[in-house]
């Protein structure tokens, strides 16, 4: 049976900020014409060389040669490429500050000064995936972001998640907001609380953390899950580790894979059930780099672009040389580096075989996953994996808005979409590093950024 998908308030909201002109805002309402620019519009095709975009009331208006406004402020954008924004499908906001995780940290404040950064970056929709607290909710800060009332990143929130009594997620990482359901039959009543706060997605964690937890998840437990998340128009996003349990939670209706299958390489009979049953594949490369890379000392740690996304004193925990030491006696660090590589050989198997990959991070879940910059790493992560940079830039803008359920605004610029982009000093379709060189970041038709560079500097 069908499940019937319900519109979420997110949604609501923003059809009636577009529909209504509520905001009279002269800045909002100009209309502004981008002459000669190279546009890759995120439908995954060559880039458009020397077009034209008419931006009015904050929307992409029209896309062509020879357009000519009499009204419209015209900017000559000769050399310059324009992407649509990123969104990130997995992220986490508000519990990190500094080098510490906190719900202490999960201020109003906190967080806006984090949808801020993500801006810089060029991010401009996230979803916190299942660790957000009540203060999002009672300041409507999702609501104000939504109707762009804030600065930043639009936010959505997958709410509460629901984790294992004694198990994952971490108590330490700021997750004792999570419910954890011993029996299956407390999950109803559980799945009416989360109701109240209107989550977009429901997030699970199946995994024993590399053998740190002796209890994980019980498929009863997230059987009932999904089946209640399903009776309420909402979809179910499994942080989940092994083959063995993606082949459950398959088979269970999951809805979305939010990390990458790091313990052997999928087999394709997974692989046709995933593409059979249209579950999204979150791969969040970069997580499993950034739990062993900083040993090695990458070609980026000492990136101005790199630095600026740190908290203050996380660039100072990371190259320390007992940090580093540290890093390379754990236990871990030869396994995490075969996680690694076990994850970008099934990224490939799984673009290849037709199933939807959406780019998310896990950036803010730890001071190791800087926001902002971990979406941009995540993009070179996937090319390295065999994907090419016009590829990686469609699961990062068009695919990612597909699987928040946002793409009718948002994702790809053409006519009638919301005009959210990154103009860059170079084409990343040449190499996909060169999103990081940001001249603009633009946000419903208004520049919000110089990029991470001069928003600080300003």
């Amino acid at each position: 049976m069908q499940i019937l998908k319900k519109t979420s308030v997110f949604l609501f909201i923003l059809m009636l900020f577009f529909s209504c002109n509520k905001k009279d805002n002269d800045e909002f309402h100009k209309e502004l014409l981008l002459e000669n620019v190279r546009l890759i519009d995120g439908n995954g095709g060559a880039p458009l060389e020397n077009v034209n975009i008419l931006i009015k009331n904050g929307k992409i208006a029209q896309i062509g040669k020879q357009l000519i406004s009499e009204k419209a402020t015209r900017i000559d954008m000769k050399g310059k490429t324009i992407i649509p924004a990123l969104i990130s499908a997995h992220s986490h906001i508000g519990t990190l500050k500094g080098n510490t995780i906190s719900g202490e940290n999960y201020t109003e404040e906190n967080i806006l000064s984090q949808l801020k950064k993500y801006q810089d970056y060029g991010v401009l929709n996230i979803m916190s995936m299942g660790t957000d607290r009540p203060v999002l909710f009672k300041s409507g800060l999702r609501e104000r972001s939504a109707k762009g009332e804030i600065e930043g990143a639009r936010i959505h929130s997958a709410g509460y998640g629901f984790g294992v009594f004694d198990g994952a997620p971490p108590l330490e990482f700021a997750m004792d907001r999570v419910y954890r359901p011993i029996y299956p039959y407390q999950v109803a009543e559980q799945m009416d609380s989360l109701k109240k706060v209107n989550p977009e997605m429901i997030k699970i964690w199946v995994d024993d953390f590399s053998g740190k937890y002796k209890n994980k998840m019980e498929p009863e437990i997230y059987r009932v899950i999904i089946n209640e998340a399903h009776k309420q128009g909402l979809r179910v996003a499994a942080h989940v580790y092994y083959l063995e349990d993606l082949k459950q939670l398959i088979a269970e209706g999951v809805d979305v894979i939010g990390h990458s299958i790091r313990s052997e390489v999928i087999d394709d009979a997974t692989l046709a059930q995933m593409k059979a049953k249209n579950i999204v594949y979150i791969p969040t490369l970069s997580l499993d780099e950034f739990a062993y890379i900083y040993a090695k000392k990458p070609e980026w740690i000492n990136d101005e672009f790199f630095k600026r996304s740190l908290e203050v004193d996380v660039y100072e925990m990371i190259t320390s040389e007992k940090y580093q030491t540290e890093l390379k006696n754990s236990p871990l660090f030869e396994t995490n580096i075969k996680a690694f590589e076990t994850a970008r050989q099934n990224l490939k198997k799984v673009f290849d075989a037709g199933i939807m990959v959406a780019m998310g991070t896990d950036s803010g879940a730890t001071p190791l996953r800087a926001q902002g910059f971990s979406e941009h790493l995540e993009l070179q992560l996937m090319t390295e994996a065999g994907l090419t940079p016009l590829q990686a830039i469609s699961t990062a803008t068009k695919n990612s808005a597909k699987a928040l359920k946002i793409d009718k605004y948002f994702g790809t610029l053409e006519p009638g979409k919301v005009a959210d982009f990154i103009i860059l000093d170079a084409n990343p379709a040449e190499n996909i590093k060169n999103t990081r060189k940001i001249f603009a970041v633009y946000k419903a038709g208004k520049e919000v950024s110089k990029g991470p560079f001069k928003s600080q500097e300003e």
